[in-house]
C-alpha cells in the first residue's frame, strides 16, 4: 500500500479552494501549477497555491480524510487552513523535496 496526502489549494485571491488526494504531493502540486490538465477545475480557476496538506501512512486513509473535508462547509475549510497556515502562504517549497518511497 502507498502513503497518501490530502491537500487544499487556492487561487491568489483565496476565493476558490480545491481539495484533493494523491500519493505523490510534490508531483501533483506541480501538475496544478503547470496546468497539466487545461480543462480541469484547478486550471480553469487558476488554483495552484498549496495552503494545507496532511500526510497519511496509507492512501486509503487520505481518501477518507478528503471526503470528510469535502463534506464540510467553506468556512470549515478556511478554519482548517488557518489552523496550520494562518497567512495562507504557499507551502510548496516546504514539500517539494518530500521523498516518496
Amino acid at each position: 500500500m502507498k502513503p497518501g496526502f490530502v491537500y487544499i489549494i487556492t487561487n491568489k485571491y483565496q476565493t476558490v479552494v480545491y481539495t484533493g488526494v494523491t500519493s505523490n504531493l510534490p508531483k501533483r502540486i506541480l501538475q496544478h501549477k503547470n496546468k497539466k490538465y487545461p480543462k480541469s477545475f484547478s486550471a480553469r480557476y487558476d488554483v495552484s497555491i498549496l495552503v494545507y496538506y496532511e500526510q497519511f501512512q496509507w492512501i486509503e486513509d487520505a481518501i477518507t480524510r478528503e471526503k470528510q473535508i469535502k463534506a464540510g462547509s467553506r468556512e470549515a475549510k478556511n478554519n482548517l487552513i488557518r489552523s496550520l497556515n494562518p497567512t495562507w502562504k504557499d507551502l510548496f517549497e516546504e514539500i517539494e523535496n518530500i521523498m516518496i518511497v
